[in-house]
């Protein structure tokens, strides 16, 4: 979040629901967590109060940790897992 910008968990911030049941999240929550146009958000109500959370992928999760494993070359070639099978 840029310096200087109010903190969204700190304070209340007024939404509308429109028409359809759309909620815009306001800027100052939306650049708080991250958010921009496209990603998934998932909600759940509990006790009155809607929870909401950025939605994330679990193969693109899977898929970072991969990354990173290679990188830091705790990964094996494929041939050489294949040998070890063989064998």
């Amino acid at each position: 979040m840029p310096k200087g910008r109010p903190n969204a968990s700190l304070r209340g911030v007024a939404a509308r629901i429109d028409e359809k049941g759309r909620l815009l999240l306001p800027l100052v929550i939306r650049r708080s967590l991250g958010l921009r146009a496209g990603d998934a958000v998932y909600c759940r109500s509990r006790g009155g109060v809607i929870h909401c959370v950025k939605a994330t992928n679990p193969f693109d999760e899977l898929a970072e940790h991969a990354v990173q494993d290679y990188r830091a070359g705790r990964t094996r070639d494929v041939r050489a897992s294949a040998r070890t099978l063989r064998a």
